[in-house]
């Protein structure tokens, strides 16, 4: 062997060992971080195992799949563009919990069993219950997109609207219209749109405003935020500061279900607020607009005197990933613990984690009647068989899971003992309670909540129960593929 020999030997054995010492440190990097920031005990035993005995793939796996970095993106967008401009809007929406804020309007008597769950969001967001405030029902398109035009033509002074979709269809040229003719009357309008849900539609708002008075702005670019998730899911119109639209609806013709494309059709219910909470809804849009343009909008005709006109106590919860504690979640978790006597849930995305299951099959364990109503027919496939997954679970402890025909319902409810009210934007899943940016409003109204109850009466007339055989007899193809997909349920 000549000294050639030798030094190569020594290269390669030099290389072994860098190679094996990166290895090992890579391992004990990933598994000390899994550690450290993940806080389901399962999920870091898993990601601990796997950085320990792969090596090199487990680490890189780890650093790739491992780390939900959506959140990781918000709080970084977020921080910087707040950070960079003005001082934020005083009394902001959305903050940490325990903040100093006023006390929530005092529940009536008729409510005392759900005194719990408001300390519990008194305590887990800032804005408080108010009270004389009236919530009416919008039924799909047909009374919900008559009722917004006609507040966007009666305005005077600001026209404030955000929507996920805004699509350029029939209906959206008829919103397109009415904002430019507002716009050109001298009223201050603002549209934000959310930029994926803007590639909905071939013609965009940005592109058929161009020209008009209006300000049309797209909530984070993909530029930016190349996600399917960390969208701006909100739906929300505020006119003059005094009379506001929310709910799950977007402004697309397919909402129009009389009129609509059967196969395309989707009912929804939208929400028409009067009263002081409206000045928390024209909070909500401001504080987005303020993070998308960095204009600190806070003069005091944007928050006229608002009268009390109703019997309704709301309390608008905006919630989203660029915050440390999930608030919406931690608030549905407090409604099934605190109900009494029955739970009614709608929704057309239902991807409950283990510890929703945990909740939903306490509640009913404990003799609460618990009734679920989800589409026969998805829209997504593969949501839908994520969700089918869980329901022999549920089923079997209790709970009664309908499936409602055609047209594909996108309602989004929550009702507990016939007093409390949950409506808006999110769904029960992982993408609107961790992953994108939502509004939400607790009401205790039971008018509202008799109202909501005949809906979804007529629904489950309607609706298709389903049975622990059916699940037992889906065939074992299905069985694996419902089960696949759940296993994706985080990036659904």
């Amino acid at each position: 062997m000549t000294w050639r020999d030798y030094s190569r030997l020594d290269d390669l054995t030099l290389f072994s060992l860098l190679g094996v010492t990166v290895a090992i440190v890579a391992a004990l990097w990933s598994a000390g971080h899994a550690l450290l920031h993940k806080r389901d005990p399962r999920s870091a035993l898993v990601w601990v195992s796997i950085s320990l005995t792969i090596p090199v793939i487990g680490a890189i796996s780890y650093w790739l799949l491992g780390i939900n970095r959506i959140t990781r993106k918000a709080h970084r967008l977020h921080r910087h563009i707040r950070n960079s401009r003005q001082p934020a809007p005083p009394h902001p929406v959305c903050s940490t919990p325990h903040s100093a804020a006023p006390l929530s309007a005092q529940l009536p008597a008729r409510c005392a069993s759900l005194v719990n769950l408001e300390v519990l969001t008194d305590r887990v967001v800032t804005t408080r219950t108010s009270d004389g405030n009236q919530v009416e029902v919008l039924i799909n398109g047909e009374q919900a997109y008559p009722a917004m035009l006609d507040a966007i033509k009666q305005a005077t002074g600001s026209v404030h609207l955000c929507s996920y979709i805004f699509d350029g269809d029939q209906i959206g040229a008829a919103f397109v219209e009415a904002l430019a003719a507002a716009a050109q009357r001298g009223v201050a309008v603002r549209v934000l749109v959310d930029a994926m849900g803007e590639r909905y539609s071939s013609l965009t708002v940005r592109k058929a405003l161009q020209g008009s008075a209006a300000e049309v702005r797209q909530y984070l670019p993909l530029y930016k935020a190349p996600f399917i998730n960390l969208r701006n899911h909100r739906k929300l119109l505020v006119t003059d500061g005094a009379l506001a639209f929310t709910g799950g609806m977007n402004i697309r013709s397919n909402h129009c279900v009389t009129t609509a494309d059967p196969s395309n059709a989707t009912s929804d219910l939208h929400f028409q607020v009067t009263g002081p909470v409206v000045a928390d809804l024209q909070r909500a849009f401001l504080e987005d607009w303020y993070f998308v343009t960095g204009q600190n909008i806070q003069e005091p005709h944007y928050f006229p005197p608002l009268v009390p006109c109703g019997n309704a106590l709301v309390r608008v919860i905006a919630d989203g990933p660029d915050r440390e504690f999930r608030k919406l979640e931690w608030i549905i978790q407090g409604a099934l613990a605190t109900a009494a006597r029955r739970i009614r849930i709608m929704t057309p995305y239902f991807i409950p984690d283990r510890t929703m299951i945990t909740s939903l099959i306490t509640a009913a364990l404990r003799g609460i009647e618990i009734t679920i109503i989800l589409p026969q027919q998805n829209n997504l496939p593969f949501v839908a068989w994520a969700s089918r997954a869980s329901y022999w679970e549920l089923v079997k402890n209790g709970i009664t899971i309908l499936e409602q025909p055609p047209p594909f319902a996108h309602s989004k409810l929550l009702l507990v003992d016939d007093l409390w009210c949950l409506v808006g934007s999110a769904n029960l899943d992982t993408r609107s309670l961790r992953l994108n940016f939502e509004l939400n409003l607790s009401i205790f109204d039971r008018t509202l909540a008799a109202t909501l109850n005949a809906h979804i009466d007529q629904t489950v007339a309607q609706s298709r129960a389903i049975t622990l055989q059916e699940m037992d007899s889906r065939p074992l193809p299905i069985k694996l593929r419902d089960s696949t997909a759940r296993l994706f349920s985080p990036y659904l």
